[in-house]
């Protein structure tokens, strides 16, 4: 049984409080749209890759634990090692920050180990799942995190499994950063699809929720609550 979740500093009162009606600006210089044709090559890319079993596991660490963006016949939790999760993928100046407040995204980086969750692909449903999956993750090229696969520890044993993992030698790798930074550039961040306030909540909220206490996480997601103003405060 999955234990209670703790009681977290940053809340919906705080995600309320950095609101705003941002348009959208357009995918940022030195990036261009994929096209119809370049997801389909995506998605035949991924199932050449796949192990021919008909089972096609996505192994979610951040924002697809609660916003899945396919439909799924199982969930597991379980443990992937050689990888950590890490707020590396920057600087978003579109979705969830601007020009004068990037934000920093969610991404699997090289070291250490993550523990996530798994959501199988109905296997009458595998194409159209993955091509919602890579409209989704890879909107603009080059990816500054291609889809890998991972072998991903559970109760019931190994699951091959797709993930996306940060490519350090992208532009948008960024490393060296304290918590401290983190946090700060967490709690300004806001676009067109909501704020990394929003973001870091439903994250840390839902990893909880399934028995996943990530203590670097819920270290951020206190100090971002210390750096939010809210109304009357």
């Amino acid at each position: 049984m999955a234990r209670a979740p703790k009681k977290m500093h940053l809340t919906q009162a705080h995600v309320a409080a950095m609101v705003r009606d941002i348009p959208d600006p357009g995918p940022p210089d030195g990036f261009t749209p994929s096209s119809d044709a370049d997801f389909a090559q995506y998605v035949a890319d991924i199932l050449a890759g796949s192990d021919g079993s008909g089972q096609v596991w996505i192994f979610a660490y951040g924002s697809l634990i609660w916003k899945p963006a396919t439909d799924f016949v199982e969930i597991r939790t379980g443990l992937l090692r050689g990888w950590h999760r890490a707020f590396c993928l920057g600087w978003n100046t579109r979705h969830r920050g601007s020009d004068g407040a990037p934000g920093l995204m969610l991404a699997l980086d090289a070291g250490g180990s993550c523990k996530g969750v798994l959501y199988r692909l109905p296997p009458d449903g595998v194409e159209d799942s993955l091509l919602r999956l890579v409209k989704r993750e890879m909107g603009m090229k080059p990816s500054a995190f291609p889809p890998r696969w991972v072998q991903v520890g559970t109760e019931r044993g190994p699951v091959r499994a797709l993930t996306f993992c940060i490519d350090r030698r992208s532009g948008r790798y960024v490393a060296g950063l304290s918590e401290e930074q983190v946090a700060t550039v967490l709690a300004r961040a806001v676009g067109h699809r909501g704020s990394m306030v929003e973001y870091l909540f439903n994250t840390v909220r839902h990893l909880e929720a399934m028995g996943i206490h990530d203590s670097h996480l819920w270290r951020l997601q206190q100090m971002v609550a210390e750096r939010v103003k809210l109304p009357g405060g």
